[in-house]
């Protein structure tokens, strides 16, 4: 009871007067009729009282059959048949009625059909008389005229004699439509029968106090209605970044808080810092036009030559790292050649080689990078990588191992983590980070190890570097809770409104 009595404290005035006529299965149109309401006034309330779980409002798409323009003019003065007829005094010549000649080859068409007239020539003219039957039509409203009366009426629920005057006035010019129409009613929940059942009486009750009635204590035994602070209302949707931007910008902050500096490259990379530089064998599979995007034109660009002929050692015979290399002839038209960077790894080439570079030192970047690949929930052609690199004396595998396991759980808030052995070309020993997704499942974060000293000897470093590639992506979809890539870079105004946005 007292649950009923606050639900009639927060009742609206428009809800007020709605409740009293609320019945099982009542449409919106009858309530607009003895609410004396406007439309939009009832729905407001209906939409308020479903809020409050007093009321379902039920929609349904119903065909109803409603006036045209001319049907809204027959329905008041007759139909132009009806109006030919109480001109027949006498028989006229047809040329004499006072009908339009729209209206007249109609009328006299339907008169025929109900043997109301009579038609005969007399020289150049055609003469018209009523019958019996026409004289008996004028006494009372045909099946059609009634049906106008009707309307608006739904299409299925007509009846036989509705659905004779239906079929002989449809195909007649602007007189009736058919809609589909979306029909609301309402039914009662159990709390909205509770209240049906109290006796409600809501002239004692203030919606609003203003200076006079609190100077002058008109207030006093009556009561006020309270505010419903659940109630739903209009979203205001204000300007705020794009979410997977937001992300970034928060990882990046995150890293630069630790101490990272942040290292950049080209998008638009050389085979050199790309692969080459990486220790990654000319002939490596990778390299193949299906994996890689490479630039038509300009189809070459520029090597710094000291650098590569270091790397060029490296892959040839070791670089005096102790190592054979790959044994084979470097290419050096090869390196030079243009392409989509594939991996953020080439950034951390260039910082190795770079004369900024600090050690000890620990760097990242969020690097963009397109590869070929088949699209779907959780791949993509044009992807993020966060890319890092951690330079200085002592640094081992388990200092790596302790970096995945603190990224997996600040980015992509997961503690369920797997460390498994991998292969790549440029570290060793090699891993996998992996982590679990509530949805998803078990997903591939990127991967990671300690690079070779083929590839830091020849860029001019001489302590241990151990670096990872994470697909920024994937911790970007753990963090804002997606189960699709492609919603990271959705255009959907919808989606972006209500898209989570990690700060």
């Amino acid at each position: 009871m007292q649950g009923i009595k606050q639900l009639i404290a927060t009742l609206h005035p428009l809800e007020r007067k709605v409740v009293p006529h609320l019945k099982e299965g009542i449409s919106l149109d009858e309530l607009v009729k003895v609410s004396k309401l406007k439309e939009i006034e009832v729905m407001r309330a209906l939409q308020w009282l479903e809020n409050k779980a007093v009321i379902k409002i039920n929609q349904e798409l119903k065909e109803v059959i409603n006036l045209d323009k001319n049907g809204v003019k027959y329905r008041d003065n007759g139909l132009p048949e009806r109006r030919l007829l109480k001109q027949l005094k006498k028989e006229m010549k047809v040329s004499e009625l006072d009908v339009s000649k729209e209206e007249l080859n109609v009328s006299l068409g339907v008169l025929k059909k109900k043997v109301a007239i009579n038609l005969r020539k007399e020289g150049n003219n055609l003469l018209v008389s009523i019958t019996d039957a026409g004289k008996k039509l004028i006494e009372k409203d045909s099946f059609e005229e009634s049906f106008l009366k009707q309307l608006p009426i739904e299409l299925p629920k007509l009846e036989p004699e509705q659905k004779f005057a239906y079929d002989n006035l449809k195909s007649r010019k602007d007189l009736i439509k058919t809609d589909l129409v979306k029909l609301r009613t309402v039914a009662l929940t159990d709390l909205g029968k509770s209240l049906l059942k109290e006796k409600l009486d809501f002239k004692e009750m203030i919606d609003k106090l203003t200076p006079q009635i609190l100077r002058e204590g008109g207030w006093k035994g009556k009561e006020l209605r309270n505010y419903d602070i659940k109630i739903n209302v209009p979203k205001v949707y204000a300007g705020r970044k794009q979410h997977y931007r937001a992300f970034l910008d928060t990882v990046r902050r995150k890293f630069m808080s630790l101490g990272f500096t942040e290292m950049t490259g080209p998008v638009v990379e050389t085979e050199f810092w790309n692969m080459d530089a990486l220790f990654m064998p000319q002939f490596h599979s990778a390299r193949d036009i299906h994996d890689a995007y490479y630039v038509k034109d300009p189809e070459y660009g520029e090597v710094d030559e000291k650098v590569m002929l270091k790397v060029k050692a490296a892959h040839e015979n070791g670089f005096n790292t102790g190592s054979k290399g790959w044994q084979y002839k470097f290419d050096t038209e090869r390196t030079k050649r243009l392409m989509l960077r594939t991996q953020g790894t080439a950034c951390s080439a260039r910082m190795l080689a770079s004369k900024d570079l600090q050690v000890p030192g620990k760097y990242f970047g969020i690097t963009r990078c397109f590869r070929s690949d088949v699209v779907d929930a959780t791949h993509n052609s044009d992807f993020y990588q966060t890319e890092g690199i951690v330079l200085g004396e002592g640094l081992n595998f388990s200092h790596l191992k302790g970096l995945l396991k603190m990224f997996a759980e600040e980015f992509a808030q997961s503690d369920s983590i797997k460390i498994r052995p991998a292969y790549f070309p440029f570290t060793e020993p090699s891993a996998e980070l992996f982590a679990k997704h509530p949805d998803l499942g078990w997903i591939e974060l990127g991967g990671a190890g300690v690079f070779r000293p083929e590839l830091t000897k020849p860029l001019g470093v001489d302590v241990p570097v151990i670096a990872w590639g994470l697909g920024i992506d994937r911790l970007g979809m753990f963090a804002m809770g997606i189960k699709d890539i492609r919603q990271l870079f959705s255009h959907d105004l919808k989606f972006l409104r209500n898209a989570k946005v990690v700060w």
